[in-house]
């Protein structure tokens, strides 16, 4: 990659730099008629704990009801001078629950002389703190750069200007956007983009190499879940392993695999992969494909939930719509709620009943670990159904799929056997090469 300038780009500071004291952040939403004030309160919450994962200091949390969005400052003018007014400029930077346009921020930059940003622009300072392999920080530039291109007409006036360091007592730099930005630098941020997603696209088909390899003597369990929910302590639970665990958002981002300990599992790698939040930009998602290619292709996902947060459920709910969005929602699942020792327990007796396949774990206690294995253990060797395209001059893989699975459906096109079986993980594996993906 001589050349691209990837290296040095991966490398680059991230979007905001913390000097000194904690940014102080005043945090605005607004809720709309159709929608949900509590869902709203939610994840003003959650933006809290984005901004402190990020190192600012929020000040404050507001939330405005509204008809419609505000096109120029997307909430009301009025509003967002009251709010400023009652901080008593103790306010260092505004941040809003939802994607703000580059006008926009422009805009409230303009009018009320502080700078703006929103959740997205939160979420890639804490990628980009984060990362620590040069596939994270490729992922990561890509994620920035992705959200940077669209904004560069209203947003850049040079390339190296300063957006908040004028603001006394900031102690902050913001790089890169301003008022103008030329054809020619619109160009160079695309050709980035490019080399980046070039570089990303040779790293998944090593991965995708590297993988077909290994379905041939292993199976993948591949941890997933709502940032925070305790992924990386059952992963170092399972395998032994020494994986970061941190109480902060996304503190993992890079995709880590282990075999597990048990004899009867030797054979199993289980993955740690990246969290996910609701409301996930798709390009953000998109960027981490390399991150996410585990769970793309596990024989099965444990579905890690944080039982003791009381909004547990829609976390569910946006996992789910991540794993439909990169093609895992298909892909069996058990359901994994962790952190039962803070948990109520009127809660889990709830749990029990609502989802009574489910296992209940308190990873940071070690307890019913055993369970989990066993689940693990039932669930790999339990059949699934498979499409073949087996050659027909491969007598003896196709004798294999008949004597060693359940086949459902039986057609000759060309020189292929197409066979629809069922068959567990264990005996697939003989024949991984005529899967059929999808």
């Amino acid at each position: 990659m001589e050349g691209t300038g990837i290296d040095a780009v991966a490398m680059q500071p991230p979007l905001i730099e913390s000097k000194d004291e904690k940014i102080k952040a005043l945090l605005l939403g607004i809720c709309l008629p159709k929608e949900d004030m509590a869902l709203r309160e939610a994840s003003m919450l959650e933006l809290e704990r984005l901004a402190d994962t990020a190192g600012m200091a929020v000040t404050g949390k507001r939330v405005q009801r509204r008809e419609k969005k505000g096109p120029k400052t997307y909430a009301g003018d009025g509003f967002i001078r009251k709010c400023l007014e009652e901080a008593e400029n103790e306010v260092d930077l505004l941040i809003f629950d939802n994607d703000l346009t580059g006008s926009q921020a422009r805009n409230i930059e303009k009018m009320f002389h502080i700078e703006a940003i929103d959740r997205t622009e939160v979420i890639l300072r804490i990628f980009h703190d984060h990362a620590k392999t040069k596939e994270a920080r490729l992922q990561v530039r890509l994620a920035e750069l992705k959200y940077e291109l669209p904004r560069l007409k209203s947003m850049w006036t040079h390339l190296d200007r300063e957006r908040f360091g004028s603001r006394a007592g900031a102690g902050v730099a913001f790089r890169g956007m301003g008022e103008k930005q030329s054809e020619k630098d619109r160009q160079r941020l695309q050709r980035e983009i490019d080399d980046i997603e070039k570089a990303l696209a040779a790293l998944i088909r090593r991965i995708d190499t590297q993988r077909k390899r290994r379905r041939r003597i292993c199976r993948n369990v591949s941890l997933v879940g709502y940032t925070n929910a305790g992924k990386s302590t059952i992963f170092n639970r399972l395998t032994n392993a020494q994986a970061l665990v941190e109480d902060r958002l996304f503190a993992t981002l890079d995709s880590t695999a282990r075999s597990l300990t048990r004899r009867t599992l030797q054979d199993v790698v289980v993955s740690d992969t990246v969290g996910f939040i609701a409301n996930l930009p798709h390009h953000l998602i998109a960027s981490f494909r390399a991150t996410l290619r585990e769970a793309e292709d596990a024989d099965l996902l444990l579905n890690v939930i944080d039982v003791s947060d009381h909004d547990f459920e829609r976390h569910m709910e946006a996992v789910d719509r991540v794993l439909q969005d990169i093609g895992a929602g298909d892909i069996p699942q058990l359901l994994v709620f962790n952190k039962t020792d803070r948990a109520d327990r009127t809660v889990l007796e709830r749990v029990r009943k609502d989802y009574p396949d489910a296992v209940l774990v308190s990873a940071l206690r070690g307890e019913h670990m055993d369970t989990l294995l066993n689940e693990i253990h039932e669930r790999l060797n339990a059949p699934r159904r498979y499409r073949l395209s087996i050659p027909q001059t491969c007598q003896k893989d196709i004798h294999y799929a008949h004597t060693r699975g359940k086949v459902l459906h039986k057609e000759y096109v060309g020189d292929l056997v197409k066979l629809t079986v069922e068959m567990g993980t264990r005996e697939i594996r003989q024949l991984q090469e005529y899967v059929e993906e999808g």
